[in-house]
């Protein structure tokens, strides 16, 4: 399906973590060079992305909303506009602001964004990829979940020093030191596939995580299935952190990889569990989440 945009809408985060006001501008320059009409809207506060892309899924609102920011603010447009009607449902285009752009990579790779929109614009191709439900919350992931030692390091990433990719990378160094793998159990349309001692669960989605690692190397967006990787203690943790960049931990011992359409992350020795989806830590206290597979729910242009 290859659609003609009639109208875009920009949505721009000054405060994500490579933004540039030149490079919104000549985001939209493009577009309407292009000839189709564009509107720009820069981000006043946590929460505006998802307004603004609620708000453009109702009657005559743009047929294509662009993101350029960082994954959060793509999570912050895809929770709005899945809040709206489905047939209104406009198609993201998802361009890099952030620090770690891992959706923006999943899609496009290391294509520069001035050719992925010249591309989009030229030869607009819809794809349809699939998301995940947070039971619990009711919350919807983008990218994926996680469980131990990632989602743990982002209690670091505001004070660790560096910016972008190495600030993350600074916060994993630091959450190590100190790190121990937890009692957890995970299951996988109902079947255990690991329990005991537990450094990481991931759960997505996307191939990529942090812009630096791709702990699920062998997912696919829109293949209906979520895949997941847990890594036990086995494997030394700083091997596990090394390998992970390029998906050869998989296979190691210590590792399972699987697929389904239901997970369930726990914690087995009464403590609660360290979660996060889409770089948001969750506090409630909880020691299990349950995630379910959305298939085909957000419309994406891509290659």
């Amino acid at each position: 399906m290859s659609p003609s945009p009639k109208s875009v809408l920009v949505v721009a985060n000054p405060a994500a973590g490579t933004y540039s006001r030149e490079m919104a501008h000549e985001v939209a320059r493009r577009i309407a060079g292009a000839g189709t009409p564009v509107e720009l809207a820069v981000t006043e506060r946590p929460g505006h992305a998802r307004q603004l892309a609620r708000a453009a899924g109702g009657p005559g609102g743009p047929a294509v909303l662009v993101c350029v920011g960082g994954d959060g603010t793509a999570h912050e447009m895809v929770t709005g506009l899945l809040a709206g009607r489905e047939e209104r449902r406009a198609a993201l285009l998802v361009l890099p602001g952030g620090r770690g752009n891992s959706f923006y990579r999943e899609l496009w790779s290391d294509r520069p964004w001035p050719a992925a929109l010249e591309a989009a614009l030229s030869a607009p191709h819809v794809r349809r990829v699939d998301l995940a439900r947070i039971e619990e919350t009711g919350e919807l992931a983008l990218l994926g979940a996680s469980s131990g030692l990632a989602a743990q390091a982002l209690t670091s990433v505001r004070d660790a020093l560096g910016t972008g990719r190495r600030r993350y990378q600074t916060a994993v160094a630091r959450t190590m030191i100190a790190f121990r793998p937890y009692r957890g159990r995970v299951s996988v349309d109902g079947v255990v596939v690991q329990s005991g001692a537990t450094v990481s669960v991931l759960v997505g989605g996307g191939r990529r995580r942090g812009g630096q690692f791709m702990p699920l190397p062998r997912s696919v967006l829109d293949d209906g299935l979520l895949d997941i990787c847990v890594a036990g203690a086995e494997l030394p943790l700083r091997d596990m952190v090394r390998l992970a960049r390029d998906g050869s931990h998989v296979g190691r011992d210590g590792v399972v990889y699987a697929r389904g359409r239901r997970v369930v992350v726990e914690r087995t020795d009464g403590e609660p569990l360290f979660f996060e989806h889409d770089g948001d830590l969750l506090y409630t206290g909880s020691a299990r989440y349950t995630l379910d597979v959305v298939p085909r729910a957000l419309p994406v242009l891509a290659p």
